[in-house]
């Protein structure tokens, strides 16, 4: 992982497991290392997804697998979420919001994802999209882009504390039929499932 607090984590609760702080597209390991690599939720994070993938296929020995997992588009209620409270608030995202260079972007369908691995000189791919629904406490949903965690996050972080505020009831209100008995959050989403074979 690239993030050395997730490493923390990870030894706390997976004792014995060899762990790496690195980041795609470059990884410390040698040619056909690894039986299968698995990105969940990194092609969304990584500036060129199409070296990362590759980067992962060279980590992985001929025979083994590639596995991946990101957001779909067009977005599933869960992550439609952030930007319709933002929008809602009358706020527009600044320019200079982090974005994939248009030359190294894909579809974010199931096409897309097996266009890149293919692209990527794997072999058999495939792709389904699995949708389940995400049940969250919703402060605790709030908490991770109220500390400028992911691009919603980088929004929030520039506003002015009274516009933060004017999104946070936007969230509430958009929140209000989602939530269960309990006061737990009950949020559609879908993901990407791609794999392929090393060849």
């Amino acid at each position: 992982d690239a993030e050395a607090s997730m490493l923390v984590q990870a030894r706390a609760s997976a004792a014995g497991a060899g762990l790496v702080g690195a980041a795609l597209p470059r990884l410390p390991f040698p040619d056909a290392r690894f039986d299968a690599a698995v990105a969940n939720f990194v092609l969304n994070h990584v500036g060129d997804p199409a070296a990362a993938l590759a980067e992962l296929r060279r980590v992985v020995r001929p025979g083994g697998r590639v596995a991946v997992t990101l957001w779909p588009s067009p977005h599933p209620p869960l992550q439609r979420l952030w930007g319709e409270a933002i929008g809602a608030a009358g706020v527009t995202p600044p320019a200079d919001l982090p974005r994939l260079a248009p030359g190294r972007d894909f579809p974010r369908t199931e096409a897309g994802v097996t266009g890149l691995l293919d692209a990527a000189g794997l072999t058999d791919a495939v792709c389904a999209t699995v949708a389940w629904t995400h049940r969250t406490d919703p402060e605790d949903w709030w908490a991770g882009p109220a500390a400028g965690i992911s691009a919603v996050g980088f929004v929030l972080q520039r506003q002015e504390p009274a516009v933060r505020d004017r999104i946070r009831r936007e969230y509430d209100r958009l929140t209000a039929g989602l939530r269960e008995a309990d006061g737990r959050l009950a949020l559609p989403t879908a993901a990407l499932l791609g794999a392929a074979s090393v060849a």
